[in-house]
């Protein structure tokens, strides 16, 4: 019985550290080429949140990084070069993680300044909303609260509850948007338990 616990832990553990280690790559593969970049997703809510409370951090399978499309030959280049490959598929383009990856083994790309889905009331923000992170360039927090009550998924409400838990955002925050966004943020505030 304990073997299987150990194995289990092992397990999640090892996935942790491949989306960390995907990320580190894709991040220095950027730097390496002087491409404008933001980590954003998962990876940015833990590096907000962990800046508050390491405890609270949750981990994400995902890697996400905000791109300018005029960057996107040089950080394609980039990318191969760390040997990641280039794919595009139902809609989004991505770096999978060597030529045998799955689409959720991958580095996934949103271009700034674009909207993710024709339906967004706003579009992706600039890679300038961004500011150095412990190990990468971090989407800065209002953009990655606009682009979260923007995308408003389960799991982007999860990240805005997140911020609420550990004081990073608070009752003044629905002011600085648009009030469809403003809207689904005084949800937040009102539904604590969700």
């Amino acid at each position: 019985m304990m073997n299987s616990t150990i194995s289990g832990w092992e397990r999640v553990a090892l996935a942790v550290e491949q989306v960390r280690d995907r990320l580190r790559r894709a991040v220095a593969a950027l730097n390496g080429a002087n491409v404008s970049y933001a980590v954003i997703g998962g990876n940015a809510v833990a590096e907000w949140v962990g800046r508050v409370d390491q405890a609270a951090v949750r981990n994400t399978r995902d890697v996400d990084i905000l791109l300018r499309r005029a960057d996107f030959d040089a950080a394609k280049i980039a990318m191969e070069a760390a040997g990641f490959v280039y794919r595009h598929s139902s809609s989004i383009d991505m770096f999978l993680d060597g030529p045998d990856a799955k689409a959720r083994d991958a580095v996934h790309v949103i271009f700034a300044n674009e909207k993710v889905k024709q339906a967004d009331e706003l579009q992706a923000p600039d890679v300038t909303e961004s500011e150095p992170g412990d190990s990468f360039r971090v989407i800065a927090l209002e953009a990655l609260v606009r682009m979260k009550l923007t995308a408003n998924r389960d799991k982007d409400r999860t990240h805005l509850r997140d911020f609420i838990e550990v004081g990073l955002i608070d009752t003044t925050w629905p002011d600085r948007f648009p009030s469809e966004l403003a809207a689904r943020l005084r949800h937040l505030f009102d539904t604590p338990g969700g």
